[in-house]
């Protein structure tokens, strides 16, 4: 369990909290780029740690993100005019270029010096794997070496768009609980099962076949192991199966990047990107991709609709099954068909997560033994911003090869150690893919 303070210092992510300047040396997901889907389209909000922010796409196609308000008195620039390659303030025409730069100001003498020196402040932005990425953190000149560091290079955003499917989804509490609840893998005996009376073990918002679910129904105390490398680490879990070991390796990536870890080769991967909107709301960036193929029309259909670690949602990416309706809980499924009652495998995530209240108290906790990997997820959040906080600038931003990791599953002899495992199942130790290593899809 941790202290109050201490949960504190993990779940607050706001400007000045240790754990917000933490996440702020980190480039992070901001805005989908379907939705700045053309030159001149419509601003969009961004709310992120406890920041008002806008996004806009220039008349030029570049991207911009600006702190919202106006410096003039303060209205929302998500209301502005995107034109001419700068947005305009409704209020009194105060116009700003995407770099922060005041184009024009028409209730200012002409002669004054603020049409020199009136800013607004931008952000640096990317667009990266169909994602507007954005960098909140020190100028370049008060980091380490006199620069910002480059975008995590996580294998989902380096292969060709025909070959992942990207989308978000909102969640209405801490951000911290959807991280554990991808770590602890164990859950998955439970809380994506069929109801026990029923025989069969199935299910149909996952990729995993029956013999691999009835692996994870049959062994509900799997053994964890912990693999630490400088961006993360890799948390695997073994169970018994038919004599043999079924293992299954979910990558953590500092600070919010996490993985499925069912994939076998060939199947598609699922990952996502986890951005506090404040301290008891966050975003989802929710990726699946596959290196050796395109997804098929059907595998996108199934998943803009709902499945593997996507939830169905709608226009504004809320899921449809969500805490104010109670997950559409269905109590007569619940006895004779699945565990929960609850329809759709990230749904069911999502529900277990929200049931834990906004932020939930880690003081009342009794882990166990396949908590290994959340315990070891909060001391290596908890060390970084601590660290930081005594003016030591975190590594992990500085190697974005690192980045590019695979999660998995394997079924192995009984006897092999978990670093032969490794080896076995992605020719690398820590389950990463070497930039010299070409994927079919490259």
């Amino acid at each position: 369990m941790l202290s109050r303070e201490q949960n504190d210092l993990l779940t607050q992510t706001g400007p000045g909290t240790p754990m917000g300047e933490y996440f702020r040396r980190f480039w992070l997901p901001v805005a989908l780029s379907e939705e700045l889907y053309e030159p001149d389209s419509p601003p969009v909000r961004v709310n992120i740690m406890g920041q008002e922010l806008v996004a806009f796409r220039d008349s030029e196609g570049e991207l911009g993100v600006l702190d919202a308000r106006s410096p003039h008195r303060g209205a929302h620039l998500f209301f502005g005019r995107n034109e001419d390659c700068g947005l305009r303030c409704v209020y009194h025409g105060w116009k700003f270029d995407r770099h922060g730069k005041a184009m024009e100001l028409p209730n200012v003498a002409p002669d004054s010096n603020l049409h020199k020196t009136v800013r607004t402040r931008a952000y640096p932005v990317r667009e990266f794997g169909e994602m507007v990425w954005a960098y909140l953190g020190p100028a370049a000149a008060k980091l380490p070496g006199g620069q910002l560091p480059e975008l995590p290079q996580l294998e989902f955003a380096l292969i060709p768009a025909t070959h992942r499917f990207v989308t978000k989804q909102l969640f209405e509490c801490n951000w911290a609980q959807i991280i554990e609840g991808d770590l602890d893998t164990a859950h998955f005996s439970f809380l994506h099962m069929p109801a026990p009376s029923v025989a069969s073990t199935t299910h149909a918002y996952s990729q995993a076949d029956e013999k691999r679910l009835r692996w994870m129904r049959d062994d509900p105390m799997p053994l964890f192991e912990v693999l630490e490398h400088e961006c993360g680490f890799v948390a695997a879990a073994a169970r018994v199966a038919d004599g043999k070991k079924y293992w299954r390796m979910t990558q953590y990536l500092l600070p919010t990047h996490g993985t499925g870890p069912s994939t076998l080769p060939g199947e598609t991967y699922h990952g996502f990107t986890i951005v506090p909107i404040s301290d008891t709301a966050c975003w989802a960036y929710t990726y699946s991709w596959n290196p050796d193929r395109p997804l098929s029309n059907e595998e996108r259909t199934k998943l803009d609709a709902g499945w593997a670690l996507v939830t169905e949602r709608d226009e504004n990416y809320v899921p449809v099954r969500n805490v104010h309706n109670d997950f559409m809980i269905d109590r007569d499924d619940q006895k004779h068909t699945s565990f929960t009652g609850v329809k759709g495998l990230a749904e069911q995530d999502s529900m277990i997560q929200h049931s834990q209240g906004p932020i939930v108290d880690r003081t009342k906790e009794i882990l166990t033994g396949t908590d290994v990997a959340v315990s070891r997820f909060r001391t290596k959040m908890l060390a970084g911003a601590m660290d930081l906080a005594k003016g030591r600038e975190p590594l992990a931003p500085t190697m974005p090869e690192a980045y590019r990791a695979r999660p998995g599953s394997w079924l192995a002899d009984a006897s092999l150690s978990v670093e032969q495992v490794m080896l076995d199942r992605f020719q690398d130790p820590l389950g990463r893919v070497p930039a010299d290593v070409k994927t079919a899809a490259e």
